[in-house]
């Protein structure tokens, strides 16, 4: 098949009547499928399952320090689950708190903090006339969703497979005080799936902000999602990377188990400097006793060390590559050379991120609904749900079983097609 560009009005009229024919036959098929989310499918959580039975009534909750698991206490988390959560992090034990289940809660409880009480006695951002907050674009809606619930304005950063456009980001915090975050994915890139290059991360932690309560979000959240045994990414870990560069405070490193055990009961971390960790535990033991310590031991006494993750993270890959390859294998058959759209192969993470055509993001989407298919909602890539180009579309092959995901692959490829041939005609 030849770009479409190439074709005749006549040949794409053909085309296009062709192409409605089978749409219609997938309309009849009467299809519920959703895409929409990176949610684990039910085999990846069974593979945890094992977890129910680590602890029980007849064991000993207590840790190796002596520490009753059941009862109060224990702000940070123990010791134990520092220990693998902070190699699963590359961090020191002693700079890691552990909170409950999720992440995304962590990241709301910090930029929470920073707005009413400020970072290291700097003034509380609620207190300012302008907060501002960098995000690499396409990227994680819920990042942008809470600096949007806290009225904080999101400038877009272009991202390359390299991570952020660095030369922006470092012009921007160095000329602009009330630019006081950016938001990173920085492995395995929700949606594109790019890992930062070492330079990025050494340019990251070598930044010059002009607000000393600048902070990178820096959310791993993908840190050992791999898809492959011999094609891994690699990050430079960046704490140790800023505090070698003389700026030991400017990162609060995120992580969580939501996608290794239990995404609504697993444990979440956070890894940054003493300084850092000192402020946050001056509000936090005002919020907590302590968090959910036996789901700690559960998680310690299940996955015994990081080698035990290790493996587990491996029949995670075993479930989830042959998705990723059926996406992209369809992808490739039905839309490559036709001009109409570009996609990422990921070797990580949990999405591939699609370009379609400027202007045709959200009919692509809407076609592919009325058909039964629910993806990620067109724009949601973008602060405030707004893509300029109304290009990008977020692919979450994780969920559905294979056989649906195959049927959903050839409809989204089948939308692209139709909604692109209807584009350039009406040109």
């Amino acid at each position: 098949m030849k770009p479409y560009v190439e074709m005749t009005k006549d040949e794409m009229q053909e085309e296009l009547g062709e192409l409605k024919k089978q749409y219609r036959k997938f309309q009849e098929m009467d299809l519920n499928l959703d895409m929409s989310r990176g949610k684990p499918c039910r085999e990846q959580l069974d593979i945890s399952m094992g977890m129910m039975d680590a602890l029980n009534s007849q064991v000993d909750l207590s840790c190796e320090d002596g520490t009753d698991c059941r009862n109060y206490g224990v702000l940070t988390g123990i010791h134990e689950a520092k220990v693998l959560i902070g190699d699963m992090m590359e961090n020191n034990p002693d700079n890691i708190i552990i909170y409950g289940n999720s992440s995304l809660n962590v990241m709301y409880d910090t930029v929470s903090r920073a707005y009413t009480h400020g970072i290291l006695g700097n003034t509380p951002w609620c207190k300012l006339d302008k907060v501002k907050f960098l995000c690499p674009v396409p990227g994680y809606d819920r990042h942008f969703a809470i600096t949007q619930y806290f009225g904080i304005e999101m400038i877009s950063v272009p991202m390359s497979d390299k991570g952020p456009d660095m030369d922006m980001v470092e012009k921007l915090v160095a000329e602009d005080e009330a630019i006081k975050g950016i938001w990173c994915v920085p492995k395995y890139s929700n949606p594109q799936g790019y890992s930062y290059s070492d330079e990025t991360v050494r340019r990251f932690a070598r930044l010059k902000p002009a607000a000393r309560d600048f902070r990178i979000f820096w959310d791993n959240a993908y840190g050992i999602h791999h898809l492959y045994d011999d094609e891994q990414d690699y990050l430079i870990e960046i704490l140790a990377e800023c505090k070698r560069a003389g700026n030991p405070d400017l990162v609060y490193k995120f992580a969580s188990t939501s996608k290794i055990t239990f995404p609504g009961s697993g444990i979440a971390a956070l890894a940054t400097s003493p300084n850092n960790l000192e402020d946050i535990l001056s509000q936090l033991k005002n919020q907590t006793i302590g968090h959910d310590k036996v789901n700690q031991l559960r998680h310690v006494r299940f996955f015994k060390d990081i080698h035990g993750m290790t493996e587990h993270m491996r029949k995670h890959a075993d479930i989830i590559r042959p998705k990723f390859e059926v996406v992209e294998e369809i992808f490739d058959r039905e839309l490559a050379g036709l001009g109409i759209g570009d996609w990422t192969k990921p070797k990580g993470g949990y999405f591939i991120s699609f370009d379609a055509l400027p202007g045709c993001a959200k009919e692509i989407v809407s076609h592919a609904k009325k058909a039964g298919v629910t993806m990620t909602g067109a724009g949601a890539t973008w602060p405030y749900g707004k893509d300029p180009q109304d290009s990008n579309i977020r692919v979450a092959p994780t969920y559905p079983p294979l056989e649906d995901l195959k049927v959903a692959a050839e409809l989204f490829a089948l939308c692209v097609k139709i909604v692109s041939l209807e584009k350039l005609l009406a040109e």
